[in-house]
């Protein structure tokens, strides 16, 4: 393992216990961050462009499924194998190999990625609910902003109960696709036939337009946000770091892997053989549009399938927002060393995924919003590369992998695979270009000085990404991590504070608050009693005012200095008035405190996004320390 890094995803990495467990009860430790990564696979964007597929060449696609999933089985794989031997994800391995600018880079392409994967969740969502409830479609992408609070709940109550949420979103989607295919009937012979790949690369119309889908559906399962994600979750399990606990832990994610991902086949085609058997052999070859395809499902086979249907959309779309925020903080903190509340950073990508989600409702209507579907699912394809080439690199490296290396093989079979994806996102974007050519002739002289630079620089990064590990293997930098390194930290003098500050709210905490103070400095320290007056006039005026309350507060005050008075303490009170931190914070700068302690309220979560926290303002607003001391649970 690398010797310095921060632990990706710290609050549940090794968390898990697989040690000292045996048959069954050592499959099942292992078993949950591949259907974590899974559910990005079945999400959906996979619906949008499955039943696009589906119902304009009906079976035609699913060779591309399966040759999807059969890559992406490969690339997981290789992304555990990543983060198991070398205790990494694959954003901190590539902070590592690549300079800053580079990863700077790196971050942006994968940040877009992931607006694109939660833009896809954003619409699958406000669809369901529209589907299910009538709810006009900007209130459900408004909607979608409150998930927040379910990632933090899920969170805070460890890795299993996430894992147990996410399995049984996708036994939601599982049954409800089973039951669908009883409904449908699908032809058995046909879906035989779809196995067999057909030319993608003919020089028509309707072969663009396959290739275009056939992109997306790579896009949209082999996504590049889970292969951080996959590198990461892995170390959520404590393993034995001896050679042969490493190769157990490689076989028993590979188990988890296989299993996950096939699932994850299995609702695809399921979506897609749905389309192609209710849509394309009835004749409706353009149904590229979920909301459509829910009306069709109405109309062909009564009220249950569309109600299945829109239920399966809803739980795949919450379920793969819980990963995506995940992938998310992993990236951030990889990339560019940034590491935020998982609530902000959760805040932020949905904002930036719900603004074009908005803007395209409100400038070209509710139905623009499956375009919009398909587009994001092309994006993440684009990106696949800058994911797809490191990771290679990484797990070819025979001196980082320990002995784990892959072997030929697999690294021939993974090179086929990058090749084919980038080489299939290169053809796109050039008959994209050439499409923009012609079918906007004024604006050419945009596209030629805006468009194609950045297309040649996205380009010049991805052969940077390709050539540098092959140039400079010897050259990899260490990490560096959100903490900094630990220095020796040599003779320890005691400190003495000679005025200590205690903020005062004449609560059963003040007690506590003045008895970790005195413990501090003794009879030697003075001690300075602060206690802020915020009735609506001292907040206007934020000065003295004798009012009723503020009369109290000083006689109140008046007693505790009084009291520790008498037991020989060098005690003084200050009154301030207005915003407590703000009044607070003067009185420490200008009565030279040099340390201070400060209760706090105790509250939960809820309440300190409701009344704000004042000793984290105070702490940003001093230059002391700050002792916080929190009330004992009664």
């Amino acid at each position: 393992m690398d010797a310095r890094h921060s632990e990706s995803l710290s609050n549940v990495h090794g968390t898990v216990n697989t040690e000292h467990r045996t048959g069954w009860r050592k499959i099942f430790a292992f078993l949950g961050p591949a259907y974590l990564v899974s559910v990005g696979y079945m999400d959906p964007g996979n619906w949008a462009t499955d039943i696009a597929g589906g119902s304009a060449f009906g079976y035609r696609l699913i060779w591309v499924l399966l040759a999807s999933n059969l890559i992406a089985l490969l690339l997981q794989s290789l992304s555990a194998r990543l983060g198991i031997v070398r205790g990494l994800d694959l954003a901190q391995a590539s902070k590592n190999a690549y300079p800053r600018f580079v990863n700077f880079c790196l971050y942006i392409l994968a940040q877009i990625a992931i607006i694109a994967c939660d833009l896809a969740e954003i619409i699958g969502m406000a669809i369901g609910l529209n589907l299910l409830f009538d709810l006009p479609m900007i209130w459900g992408v408004l909607l979608t902003i409150t998930d927040t609070v379910l990632l933090l709940f899920l969170m805070n109550k460890g890795m299993r109960k996430l894992e147990a949420f996410i399995v049984s979103m996708i036994s939601v989607i599982g049954l409800a696709f089973l039951t669908e295919m009883f409904i449908v009937k699908p032809d058995v012979v046909e879906i035989a036939k779809g196995f067999i790949p057909n030319n993608l690369f003919k020089n028509d119309e309707v072969s663009h337009k396959m290739l275009y889908i056939a992109i997306g559906i790579i896009g949209a399962t082999v996504m590049p946000h889970n292969l951080y994600l996959h590198s990461s979750l892995v170390q959520t399990r404590k393993i034995n770091r001896t050679k042969e606990g490493i190769k157990a832990s490689l076989k028993f994610n590979m188990f988890d892997t296989v299993i996950a991902l096939n699932l994850a086949f299995l609702v695809n085609a399921a979506i897609l053989i749905l389309a192609a058997g209710a849509f394309f052999k009835n004749g409706y070859f353009e149904v590229a549009e979920i909301q459509d395809a829910y009306k069709l499902l109405e109309n062909i086979f009564g009220k249950i399938a569309p109600v299945l249907f829109a239920v399966a959309l809803i739980a795949s779309g919450q379920s793969s927002t819980v990963t995506g925020t995940l992938a998310g903080q992993i990236i951030m903190e990889g990339h560019i060393n940034l590491r935020i509340a998982p609530w902000m950073r959760r805040l932020l990508t949905r904002l930036l995924a719900i603004l074009p989600a908005v803007f395209t409702i409100l400038y070209f209507g509710e139905n623009a919003l499956s375009d919009l579907l398909i587009l994001s699912q092309v994006v993440l394809s684009l990106q696949l590369g800058f994911a797809i080439i490191p990771l290679i690199h990484f797990t070819s490296d025979k001196t980082k992998m320990q002995g784990f290396a892959i072997g030929p093989l697999a690294k021939i079979a993974a090179w086929i695979s990058a090749v084919l994806i980038v080489g299939l996102n290169v053809k796109l974007v050039i008959d994209q270009v050439n499409d923009w050519i012609s079918g906007y002739p004024d604006a050419r002289i945009e596209i030629y000085a805006i468009v194609v630079p950045l297309i040649v620089g996205v380009g010049v990064l991805l052969l940077y990404v390709f050539m540098r590990p092959l140039l400079f293997k010897l050259k990899e930098r260490p990490a560096r991590v959100p903490h900094g390194e630990a220095t020796a930290i040599g003779d320890i003098s005691p400190i003495v504070y000679n005025n200590i500050a205690i903020t005062i709210d004449f609560s059963a905490n003040d007690r506590d608050s003045i008895r970790h103070a005195i413990m501090q400095g003794g009879k030697d320290a003075a001690y300075t009693l602060i206690h802020v007056v915020e009735t609506a006039a001292a907040r206007y005026h934020e000065t003295e005012v004798m009012d009723r309350e503020t009369q109290s507060d000083v006689k109140n005050l008046d007693l505790y200095i009084d009291d520790l008075q008498r037991m020989g303490y060098n005690a003084r009170g200050y009154i301030g008035y207005g915003i407590p931190a703000k009044a607070i914070a003067k009185i420490v700068n200008d009565e030279g405190i040099d340390f201070m302690v400060m209760g706090s309220h105790g509250h939960r979560v809820l309440k300190d996004l409701i009344f704000g926290t004042t000793v984290n303002t105070v702490r940003h607003m001093v230059n002391v320390p700050v002792l916080v001391v929190k009330p004992q649970a009664k």
